[in-house]
Parts: structure tokens; sequence; C-alpha cells
């Protein structure tokens, strides 16, 4: 496993630079008068990070794309967080609320969904070590940085994982295009994980049996299905309304 990798674009790189991974160096193609830019790298010269000058297109060579806003970081691997001490943490909490994706293959869709799950004040998020994209630079440029802000647990068995949520209080919801009930009749009080499935297969039917209600969005026109990455976020905002003003 190596021990280091390239994490690129302005939101991810500061959002990096300002949260605890191992810092190695900045790399930075040509002069911006951007200000994001001018922000950044006085929070490296505060953190002490070598920075070194790039050109563009040696910075994309690194990068592997050429969407890096002329910065890039090299730090320590992505730290996942273990989903028993998330659970410790929210010992006791009344309304925790966790996100579990069930093999989410597209890193811009995960991405995404750590963002949507960020914004929300989500605890966790909780994805699958197998057949399922993990937290790459691509994932950490799609979540705009939100994976320096937000627990993302990986497990060997999501099945189990709701076992965990359950036996420490959580209410198991499952989001299935042919539940008969909508997310706008459930009530989400209460410590709340919600369950998206994967592009195309939606969730598996071992982790659906797990989930203690399926529900579903309610969709006008004639396409029948939305992006993983749409509906996580169709119901996450759905749970903070109902904390925020109530379910009517």
């Amino acid at each position: 496993m190596s021990k280091e990798e390239i994490i690129y674009g302005l939101n991810p790189v500061m959002e990096a630079l300002r949260g605890s991974r191992k810092i190695f160096e900045l790399f930075v193609a040509g002069t911006s008068a951007d200000k994001r830019l001018e922000k950044l790298l006085k929070l490296a010269a505060e953190k002490k990070v070598p920075v070194r000058q790039r050109e563009k297109g040696d910075l994309s060579r690194l990068c592997g794309t050429e969407h890096h806003q002329g910065v890039a970081l090299k730090v320590e691997p992505f730290p996942y967080a273990d989903l028993d001490d998330v659970l410790e943490g929210l010992h006791g909490t009344r309304d925790g609320l966790i996100l579990v994706l069930d093999s989410v293959q597209d890193p811009h869709n995960l991405g995404a969904l750590i963002r949507s799950a960020a914004c929300a004040g989500a605890n966790a998020v909780v994805i699958p070590k197998d057949r399922a994209a993990g937290v790459t630079a691509v994932v950490e440029k799609s979540s705009a940085g939100a994976t320096e802000t937000v627990a993302v647990a990986q497990v060997t068995n999501i099945s189990q994982a709701l076992e965990s949520l359950k036996k420490a209080g959580f209410w198991i919801y499952g989001a299935d295009g042919s539940a008969k009930h909508t997310l706008y009749q459930q009530d989400f009080t209460g410590p709340v994980a919600l369950v998206i499935g994967g592009e195309g297969e939606g969730i598996r039917p071992l982790v659906r049996k797990g989930c203690d209600e399926v529900v579903s969005i309610p969709l006008q026109g004639g396409v029948n299905s939305l992006n993983a990455s749409v509906a996580g976020g169709i119901f996450l905002f759905e749970v903070v309304r109902q904390r925020l003003c109530g379910k009517k």
C-alpha cells in the first residue's frame, strides 16, 4: 500500500491543509492573482509545508488530469474512520445521521454523496471495501474537500454494519424506487441511517432485508430513476427539513 497520495483542486487541497493528515509537499503551477490561491499559500506557510513550483503540464501528469486548478498536494493516504469508534462517539445522541452506500462505484457519485452528507450535517458515511469506489483523488475533488470534514468508514460487510447501527439505536431506511411509501410520508426523527444503492442495481436484496423501512422518491414525468447522488441528496435533506421544521 502506498504511503502517500496526490490530491488536487483548490477546495480539496485547502481542506486537507486545514485537516489532520500528514502533508509532504504542495505543488503550484504558475502564478495567480486568485484570492483562494493566496489564502492557500498563506495556510501552507503557516503549516510549514514545502511549496514546489511546477509547470502546468507537469502538474497534469502528476495528477493524471488537467482539472487540478493549478494546485496539488502530496499527503498520507486517506484515513478511513472505524465504524465502532464512530458509534461510540455517538452513544446517547438523539438525532444521529449516517449515510450508508451500498456498492456505489462511480467516484464522482461517491464524492457528490460525501459532499451532500457533510452539508446535511451527517456524522459519517459508510462504504464497502469491495466492489465499490473508495476515497481517491477523484472522489476528494468531486466532494470539494468534504472528505476532510465528515468521517468515512470502510467496512467489509454492509449488512453487518446495519446490524451494528441497529444495536446502537439507529433506525435504517433504504431508498427503493419500488417502495409504496414515499420519504415524505416517513417520520425521520431519532437516530437515522439512510441506505442508498449503487448505480443501476440499487440496494442489493440482502441489504434491503436489513432495512427497517424502505421508501421511495415520488417521480413525475417519463424518467423512472434518479442518479444515486441526487437521490442521496434528496433523502439527506428531507431528514434535515423534518428536524428543522417538523415533519409537516
